[in-house]
């Protein structure tokens, strides 16, 4: 008695092991290309976590919808031309005390601090979203 053994599911899962291989492989050398995280770009993203800037913002999509989407706020507000002034201002200026506004905290950062955040929130605008937010206005 012969038994017919098939080769096919040999065939298939070698071309995926090998499929994923290569995957792995491009995605170690492209990544570290892409990313040009600096130490300052770190540290500000360290001060959007530790003061919970998301439980308020969105980034990128993500998080609450209280205030406004960050992701494009360095570009929206002058880019190299002002967006650093501009936003070191507005961090300092809060709480504006307008009333029927949602207001924001004072959160007391200190100069390195709101460079390092203005330095994460610069990065973030130079990631391609392929056009997200939809709305220039964030």
């Amino acid at each position: 008695m012969k038994i017919k053994i098939s080769t096919k599911p040999i065939y298939y899962s070698s071309l995926i092991v090998l499929l994923l291989l290569g995957l792995t492989i491009h995605t170690t050398i492209v990544l570290p290309q892409r990313d040009h995280l600096t130490p300052q770009i770190i540290k500000g993203k360290m001060v959007w976590e530790e003061h919970n800037c998301i439980g308020c913002h969105t980034l990128l999509g993500e998080g609450a919808y209280f205030a406004p989407e960050l992701s494009n706020v360095y570009e929206r507000r002058g880019g190299s031309q002002g967006g650093i002034y501009f936003i070191k201002a507005w961090l300092k200026a809060m709480p504006t005390n307008i009333p029927g506004r949602r207001q924001m905290p004072q959160f007391n950062l200190t100069e390195d601090e709101l460079n390092a955040l203005i330095a994460f929130l610069k990065w973030t605008s130079e990631i391609n979203t392929f056009s997200w937010p939809p709305s220039e206005k964030g």
